[in-house]
This record gives C-alpha cells, structure tokens and sequence, in this order.
C-alpha cells in the first residue's frame, strides 16, 4: 500500500507541477507585458513580506506531521482527532494574528519601499494577496497536514489542479477585457480560497473526523523544537527579496522574482518525487522497521539523486536563454543575467541535494537535535546577503543563499546518516560526488558543441530536448556503472507493482 501511494503521489505530484511552471510563466508574463516590471516586482515583493507570517506556524506543520505518523499507523482514531484538533486550534489563532498582520504591513510596507505607487494602490493590493492566505490558516491547514501524513498526497494535488487551471482561463479572460491588476489578483485570490475549502470538506466526509465529540485537550510536543527548522525554511524562501526590496529596487526585484519562478517550477517539481514518501519513511520509523528504511533510502537516494542531477544541470544551462526568450521585447530593465542565472541554481540544487536527508530526519521528529543548524543558516544567509547587497546587488544575495545552503545541506546528510540510517556517511558523499561531477561534465559537453543563442521558444525547446536527452545519457550511464544493483533493483520494484495494478 505504501508503494501504491508513493507512486501516486508522486505521479500527481508531477503532474501538478508542470501545470504550476505553466501557470508561473503565464501569469508573471502578463503582468510584466500588460502592467511593467515595477508592478511585477511589487506583487512579488509583497508575496514574500505576507510570506513572513509562516514564522508563526512555529515549525507546527511538520511537527503535526510527524506525531500524526505512529497514531496512523495503529488505526488510534481518538488520537488523530485529538492531534487535529489541537492543530485546528492552533492554525485558527495563526489566522487570527495574520489580519493582525496585515494591518501592520499596511501601515509599514509602503514606507520602506522605493516606488512609484500611492498608498492606496500598494495597501489594497496587500490585502487582496493576503486573502488566500488566510483562508489557508483558517480553514485548510490542519486538513491537509493529515492528507499528507496519510500518504494521500494526491488528493491535495487533484484539488489544486484544479484551481490553477481555472485561475489561467479567468485571468486570460480579464486581460482580453482590460481589467486592472486588482481585479486580476482578487480573482486568483478567490479562486485559490477553494482549495482549503474543498481539502476540509474531504477530510471530514472521508474520515468522519469531527472534533466536537473530542473533549481531549491533546499536547503536541517538540512544537517549539519545530520553530527553528520552520524559520530555516522561510528565511531561505524570502529573505532574498526582503534584502533587495529595503536596499534596491522593484526593478531589480522583478528581475530576480523572474529567475526564480523558473528555479521555483523545477524546485515544485523536484519536490514532487518527495512529497508523500516522506511519510511512507515515517511510517516505517513508527513501526521500527530499520532494516527496511535503510534500504528503501537507499534506493530512493539513488534514484533520487539521478533524476534531480539531470533536472538542476538542463536549468544551469537553459536557464538564461529562455528568460532571454521569455523577457523579449521588454525593455524596462535588463533581464539577461548569466552570472545571477548560474548562481541562483546552484543555490537551489544545493537545496535539492540535502532534501531526501532532511525529508526522513523530519519523518523521525528529530527537530531538537537539528535545529542549532538551523539558525546557522539563518544568520549566514541575513549576514551575507546584506553585507553583498550593496556592492552586487541580487548576484550578491544569491552568494548568501548559496553559502547558507551548504552549511546546512552538510548537517542534514551527517545527521541523518549518523543517527537516524546508523550507517557511514561515506555512501551519501559518494552520491553526491558524483552529481557534483556529472553536473560538470554536461556543463562543459553544453558549452562546447550546443549553440545556445535563441530568439524563440521553438528553438529553445529544441535545444532543451537535446540538452535533456544526452543529460540523460550521461548520468544514467555513469550511475549504471556504480550501483548497478540498486538500479536492478529499482526495476524490479517498479515491476512487482505494475504487477499488482494489473492483477
């Protein structure tokens, strides 16, 4: 069963996050076409200032996750009710702060920005993002927390599926018909309410989980352990922003929100060979089946770690000449920067590379003993991109990022090597070397015998397949060579359950 939800997961996962990356290119080319980049760049910037309000989950999502995996497991319903409603509770307080919130941003944000807008034009547009937002907190969060940490990862995705199809089709309708960006982004905003709605309604009907008739006032630990590793997460999401927003400009903010929605697309999609199997790791850390979670990492790692090489090194290459095709004929600022490009990548490929690790250390609770890492990564990333900013600019906020990231991808593979798998850390540098060095050889293959240069998506995507196809060649190839077996093995599980579907 675990396998089956995996593969589901995955698969929707996938599916899912071509329709975000088509929906991050549409949306954004839009609003820099129709209404110029300041405007981009301040819907990105306040995005990510409405961003900052996840600090108050406190690391409280996958916490929930995490205690929700052993109840699961034994089928102790009173347990779970008791655990989501104590997580209802407390999501419904976090709503509560954000309008909060968001009356503080109304007065703050305008007056530390550098920008062309009036008050009321930046105000309003704050609280029609602020809207989806808050519904999420409201109604949604605890809902999706247990889909997830029942393996139904899938349900999630079909509804937000959904959702972004119909949020294209009425945007595109309402630029046809001229209407202002206001009146776009409330729309989107209503049309994403429905997904906490519709997660709720699920929830409830499907597992008759009703929290009046639990009077237990359940004590979710380790909440505050959480709190560190949540803020990992969030600094990392917006502190680059932030830092450009106080000590540069909107221009220069759409710019990097530009690249970022392109590493943001791949990083949704890598995450989609993610979501889900965490809790199947979880699940198997709950029922103390080490053996069997020692060598289902192991294979997922290798695997893992093929597929997001080959994914990280096409963007690294095909990065720049498409936002040079997606920014043509847009002459506001210059959208063409390779050395940004390049480090932005690196940046989120480092990130990629820590995620398998850092997905089963969380499965397991371990939030105490790897939060000091956490802060770490904070500060370095704050420290670096405010020293680098003024000099740099956005190549200086990447540097940050990138140097952050490492530090903290280093703890993540150490800790969970050490203390959670018990085996030598040596089999994950291994892994790692060789992305490292596969990376490299189709870096070089790329800038010796492709012609990068494109003035259409016709010829970019030309280039893509190509760049995908001996990427594909090159790391499967090498990776056949060192673990053979796990590959054979791959195949093997892969089979036994086309077998059972089929049966």
């Amino acid at each position: 069963m675990r396998s089956k939800n995996a593969i589901y997961n995955i698969i929707s996962n996938i599916v899912l996050q071509l329709i975000v990356i088509v929906y991050g290119f549409i949306v954004p080319k839009i609003i820099i076409s129709n209404f110029g980049s300041n405007v981009n760049g301040l819907i990105s910037s306040i995005t990510q200032f409405l961003g900052y309000i996840s600090l108050l989950e406190s690391g409280f999502g996958p916490v929930v996750k995490s205690v929700l995996y052993k109840p699961i497991a034994k089928k102790n319903k009173k347990e779970i009710t008791s655990i989501l409603k104590a997580s209802n509770k407390f999501f419904k307080t976090i709503s509560i702060v954000f309008i909060a919130y968001i009356i503080v941003l109304l007065f703050i944000y305008p007056l530390i920005i550098n920008s062309e807008f009036s008050q009321l034009y930046t105000c309003s547009l704050i609280l029609i993002i602020a809207i989806s937002t808050f519904a999420e907190y409201f109604f949604g969060m605890t809902y999706r927390l247990y889909l997830q940490a029942e393996q139904k990862n899938y349900v999630i995705s079909i509804i937000q599926i959904i959702t972004y199809i119909l949020s294209v089709i009425i945007i595109l309708i309402l630029v046809k018909f001229n209407a202002s960006i206001h009146v776009i982004k409330l729309v989107g905003s209503l049309v994403f309410v429905l997904r906490p709605i519709l997660q709720n309604i699920y929830v409830r009907k499907k597992y008759n989980i009703v929290f009046d008739k639990q009077k237990e006032n359940y004590k979710i630990e380790k909440k505050w352990d959480g709190l560190a590793q949540h803020i990992a997460a969030v600094i990392h999401s917006n502190t680059d922003i932030t830092v450009l927003t106080i000590f540069s400009t909107l221009a220069e903010v759409s710019v990097y929100s530009v690249y970022y929605m392109v590493v943001k697309g791949i990083k949704a999609l890598i995450q989609s060979f993610v979501n889900g199997i965490d809790a199947s790791f979880g699940d198997m850390i709950a029922k103390d089946e080490n053996d069997r979670l020692n060598k289902n990492f192991d294979l997922y790692e290798t695997i893992y770690h093929s597929i997001s090489t080959i994914i990280y090194a096409c963007t690294l290459i095909l990065i720049v000449p498409f936002v040079t095709v997606y920014t043509k004929g847009i002459t506001d600022v210059n959208y063409i920067r390779y050395t940004f490009g390049y480090l932005i990548v690196i940046s989120e490929f480092i990130w990629a590379i820590r995620l398998p690790y850092s997905s089963v250390t969380l499965a397991a609770g371990h939030f105490k003993e790897t939060r000091r890492g956490a802060w770490v990564e904070v500060i370095t990333n704050i420290i670096i991109s405010i020293i680098l900013v003024i000099n740099y600019g956005i190549i200086g906020v990447a540097i940050g990022t990138i140097v952050a990231m490492a530090i903290r991808t280093i703890e993540f593979v150490y800790h969970t090597n050490k203390y959670i798998l018990k085996r030598s850390i040596l089999s994950s540098i291994k892994k790692i070397t060789l992305v490292i060095a596969e990376t490299l050889i189709i870096f070089i293959v790329s800038k010796t015998v492709m012609n990068l240069n494109v003035t259409s998506y016709f010829k970019w995507a030309i280039n893509a397949i190509i760049v995908f196809s001996y990427s594909c060649v090159i790391v499967f190839f090498i990776n056949f060579i060192f673990y053979k077996k796990s590959y054979l093995e791959i195949f093997k599980k892969f089979k036994n359950i086309k077998k059972k579907n089929t049966a």
